[in-house]
């Protein structure tokens, strides 16, 4: 049997999903990096991006590709700014102890889900690609449109870069993150900050959802996965680790490619938790993570 088709396929597979878990987990590493807050509500994030981007798309007339680009700018705006209210009004009221914060997300998550429930319904809905090229490869065709989200994930995460290495907004995040007492002291408004970066974690899974609904579908449930492989993506890289959840992402995403393809997706998912379970037990801060004192 030939397997460089399977192979291939694979490779490709893995990468897309690389792609779209280093964008969702990069919000969850953000918010965690900065405010020290577990998100549990990061996968309803995602699931509210992508029916966001089914009500826009099944709204707006027009071509699939104006739909779709519209889905793509207001979609993660109308999630991030749902974050930054959930802040001020929950998460702040906290003073963001973890014991507690843990818990309000928990309740968020619930209550994400329950109004997706009640406003958009039980069923999966179908959001139309804006393009549907196909590229031959030397031994089948594949999706462009894949190759496009693995692209445009590419892009979002130079630029996040970008911002948190060379913009104003990134150097205050990054103080605050190293020392909050400190940062007040110098006048950063410290609760502004975490709001903005609760947004942004929020917007990026929203991102993520927003590019990969086409090829999958909108339905309330859907977060558990993102959740549970952006938390093991964290884990592995090190919390807080911008680059280690890079890292991790595209462990994570092809290992999951390979497994699925000639295995199962089962058998991947074990496979990833029992990485997370060796992480914890030989190198608990992580690949990239820095040793506590």
């Amino acid at each position: 049997m030939d397997l460089g088709p399977y192979l291939l396929l694979a490779a490709l597979e893995g990468l897309v999903m690389a792609a779209v878990l280093a964008l969702t987990a990069s919000g969850l590493c953000l918010v965690f990096g900065v405010m020290r807050v577990v998100n549990v509500a990061h996968g309803e994030f995602f699931m509210l991006g992508a029916v966001a981007a089914w009500f826009i798309t099944d709204h707006l007339a027009g071509p699939p590709w104006l739909g779709f680009l519209a889905a793509l700018a207001l979609g993660p705006l109308f999630v991030g700014g749902i974050a930054i209210l959930a802040d001020r009004l929950i998460l702040k009221r906290l003073d963001y102890e973890p014991e507690a914060t843990i818990v309000a997300t928990i309740g968020l998550l619930y209550v994400f889900q329950q109004a997706a429930l009640s406003l958009f319904g039980p069923d999966a809905r179908a959001v139309a690609a804006p393009f549907d090229w196909r590229i031959q490869l030397p031994w089948f065709g594949y999706s462009g449109y894949k190759l496009a989200v693995v692209g445009a994930a590419v892009l979002l995460l130079l630029g996040l870069w970008l911002v948190m290495t060379r913009t104003r907004f990134g150097l205050v995040m990054r103080a605050t993150q190293y020392d909050r007492e400190t940062a007040t002291a110098f006048g950063i408004d410290v609760d502004r900050v975490y709001a903005g970066v609760f947004g942004l974690g929020a917007a990026l899974a929203a991102v993520a959802a927003v590019l990969v609904v086409p090829i999958s579908q909108a339905h309330y449930l859907m977060g558990g996965d993102p959740l549970l492989l952006s938390f093991i993506v964290v884990i592995i890289g090190g919390l807080g680790s911008l680059r280690g959840t890079l890292v991790a992402a595209l462990l994570i995403g092809m290992s999951d490619g390979m497994i699925s393809v000639f295995f199962s997706p089962t058998l991947a998912k074990i496979l990833a938790t029992l990485l997370v379970a060796l992480v914890l037990v030989f190198r608990p801060e992580g690949l990239f993570g820095k040793r506590a004192a």
